[in-house]
């Protein structure tokens, strides 16, 4: 198997025309590249981007769901405002709110925690380990037997390499074809350093989210400490800032159409090399399942937050991630329809199962792969209803619930030895488990939790015969047919009595549960545990079905990855997986629709025009006066000649996807000239088949966070650390 992939990764590349600019390359594949990109005009070493512990690569860093990179020897971070609103809710009150006013600490003392849980990772080491996980399985084992194997083998090498103080991930690349063991120091220090005003960060709000022409300065500053012998630890005062070994120069020039950038981050997960069933059931049940849900969702959230000043902080990031969710699976749906996605799925599919059938060899290694996937799809689809409302009960629907339900699981699997645990709560998880608990308290809202629930009780009491949750159905007196004036009764009688007598939303009274065994758990005769307790061996039933499957997923999709390489028989991109990638593109435009064209670039005016004093478009009136004095004639050297005026945001034909927000984008020369923060609209679709011609990410432009840095906010003391002490002689035209 290992001997087969290294042939097709070593093939030649396909056509450049029909490739575009497709692929979140892992960076030991960037080097195979380098025709293409010395074609495209790069000069530099693709070597260099394999060198995870080199320049700049080793400036890139995961905040564990955005990208981030340091930009000073002494730990300063970049990552997008986004990526940093769990920070601004920690820190924020009805009387300083953060998240509207922004923050900038001028010294270092001033800076604030990013709250309990907020890490970041910096890479220290990748190395292939696909035999040690999947090599010498016996070929007739179950399928259930074959995932316990693989499960087992992950959490001994996981163990083996965590026992250095690093925080290690086996990872899968093509569907099990791969493995590769990541191995990253986990700095649990992290600090708010600046975020821009909303009026800047999140400027245009949901109205121009995915959309371009995009004007929104989607940028902020962490600080990571450490102890002062350089290890990594939970925050205290005596903590120094990090010395990181590699860290990148912000280019006060920017960058300009036609030029060659690269991305460097942690995209969060593409499906290319799903099946055709299995895009089939996102395209028309799971995304518009969430479309709907979402929708109802920030409505209902809407409402709750009106009730209070408080209660809308609380509910604000909850209400922001669903929005965004939402916005992206809208923007999919509709790009399976408008670009008839699922038929080109399908013929793809179809186009593969036939080369297979032409080969007397590739039928016998690949023939039953597709027809077993099938099957395996097929009969997960069968409570797909039921399952999906059960995560929503226990998963992270609302607050209370699942946190009895995790109080619960991690009693029952803490007496275990380490590697019998279920991989969530091995000890190596339990801080977390404890910062999620203790970081709830600053989102809980017992108005919205209590509405949250009630929307997901809802959905369960309208589940149909044969996919009713019936642990639920017993608690409640639900039963299928009921009507839902009838079901909400009984659910509000439930919720009086959970809300009434529970004791969890008391962050002391979680907290001590943590430790505590399964028979005191049990004594407290919560009504919150008690009702996770009922419905926990549907969940346990469930995650045992889970596995099996999983078995299966492990035994056939590793043959489907590996018939999709050799038939393309060229250099292939896996699909991301939350690990460190490589994209790369051109700043470019795009033709939009019939008769319009997307230029590359926006500028200050656009903010200026955009801006109406109110809601998503209320731009500060410091940065407003700031742009009239440059209009009036105040120079400034973030200006772009060729624009005559501040470049805001740019497109480029660069790869990517969620978890991608904040990722470096680099130059030609590796040096930061903007941050990855979204995608277009009309093709987010590219997440499961990528649009070669029309899919475009978006981009904040370095010198508008230059420019807002020096003469909107005044954080002349981040300027001068990341050594940008402009001078206009220096800056001028034609440099």
């Amino acid at each position: 198997m290992k001997t087969r992939l290294s042939l097709v990764l070593s093939l030649a590349l396909l056509p450049a025309a029909a490739r575009a600019d497709e692929g979140m390359w892992m960076p030991q594949q960037i080097p195979q590249l380098a025709e293409r990109l010395k074609a495209m005009g790069f000069r530099g070493d693709p070597q260099a981007f394999a060198d995870l512990t080199g320049q700049p690569m080793g400036a890139i860093v995961s905040l564990g769901g955005c990208s981030a990179s340091f930009v000073s020897p002494d730990g300063l971070i970049v990552t997008n405002h986004h990526c940093v609103q769990g920070a601004l809710q920690f820190n924020s009150t009805p009387q300083k709110n953060l998240m509207e006013d922004g923050f900038l600490a001028s010294a270092r003392d001033q800076e604030l925690t990013a709250g309990p849980g907020s890490r970041v990772y910096v890479t220290s080491s990748v190395k292939e380990v696909t035999d040690e996980i999947i090599g010498k399985i016996d070929a007739k084992l179950s399928d259930r037997a074959r995932h316990d194997v693989i499960e087992r083998r992950l959490k001994e090498r996981t163990a083996a390499c965590e026992k250095d103080g690093l925080r290690c991930r086996v990872a899968s690349f093509f569907d099990g074809l791969k493995y590769f063991e990541l191995a990253q120091m986990e700095i649990q220090d992290v600090r708010l350093v600046y975020a821009p005003a909303e009026g800047i960060g999140n400027f245009g709000g949901e109205t121009d989210n995915w959309q371009w022409p995009r004007h929104t300065g989607d940028w902020s500053f962490y600080r990571a400490y450490v102890s002062p012998a350089g290890k990594s630890v939970p925050f205290a005062k005596e903590n120094v800032p990090f010395k990181p070994k590699h860290w990148l120069k912000v280019a006060p020039e920017g960058a300009g159409p036609g030029d060659l950038v690269f991305v460097a981050g942690y995209p969060g997960r593409t499906q290319r090399f799903a099946t055709y069933a299995q895009t089939v059931e996102l395209a028309e049940w799971a995304f518009p399942r969430t479309v709907r849900r979402n929708t109802e969702l920030i409505a209902l959230l809407d409402e709750v937050g009106k009730t209070s000043k408080e209660t809308e902080i609380r509910v604000a990031t909850r209400k922001r991630g669903l929005s965004n969710t939402l916005t992206n699976r809208k923007g999919v749906v509709e790009g399976f329809k408008r670009g008839n996605l699922l038929a080109m799925k399908e013929s793809m599919e179809k186009n593969l199962a036939a080369w297979i059938a032409a080969d007397p060899r590739r039928q016998k290694t690949y023939g039953d792969v597709l027809p077993a996937l099938d099957a395996v799809q097929a009969e997960k689809a069968k409570t797909r209803d039921r399952d999906a409302t059960l995560m929503d009960l226990l998963g992270n629907g609302s607050s209370l619930l699942p946190a009895a339900h995790t109080l619960y699981e991690l009693s029952l699997e803490r007496p275990k030895k380490d590697l019998d645990r279920e991989a969530e709560y091995q000890e190596r998880n339990w801080s977390r488990i404890r910062e999620a608990q203790d970081r709830l308290q600053r989102s809980y809202d017992p108005l919205a939790d209590r509405a949250l629930l009630r929307y997901i009780l809802g959905e369960a009491s309208q589940l149909p015969a044969g996919q009713r949750i019936e642990p639920l159905d017993r608690e409640t007196g639900l039963t299928s047919g009921m009507s839902e004036t009838d079901a909400g009764r009984k659910i509000d009688a439930l919720l009086d009595r959970l809300f009434a007598g529970t004791k969890l939303s008391d962050k002391a009274e979680r907290l001590a549960l943590l430790d505590k065994s399964t028979a005191e758990i049990l004594a407290t005769k919560d009504p919150m545990i008690a009702l996770a307790v009922a419905l926990d061996p549907l969940w346990q039933a469930n995650r045992e079905r889970t596995k099996t499957r999983d078995g299966a997923y492990e035994r056939l999709g590793a043959r489907y990855a590996q018939a999709i390489l050799e038939k393309s028989g060229g250099l292939t991109a896996p699909d991301a997986n939350g690990t460190l990638r490589v994209t790369y593109g051109r700043i470019l435009g795009v033709p939009a629709r019939d008769g319009l064209i997307y230029s590359p670039q926006t500028t200050l005016a656009g903010v200026a025009e955009k801006a109406t004093g109110k809601g998503e478009f209320n731009a500060p009136k410091k940065q407003l006066d700031a742009i009239a004095a440059m209009k009036a004639g105040k120079k400034t050297p973030y200006a772009d000649p060729r624009l005559g005026n501040v470049p805001v945001n740019f497109l480029s034909t660069v790869d990517t996807t969620g978890g991608n927000s904040g990722s470096a984008t680099l130059n030609a020369k590796g040096e930061l000239c903007g941050l990855l923060f979204d995608g277009t609209f009309d093709t987010v679709a590219s997440d499961y088949l990528y649009d070669a011609v029309r899919t475009r990410s978006i981009h904040v432009d370095s010198r508008y966070m230059l420019w807002t840095m020096s003469e909107v906010d005044g954080a002349t003391n981040l300027l001068k650390e990341i050594g940008e002490a402009p001078s206009l002689d220096v800056m001028a035209p034609g440099r």
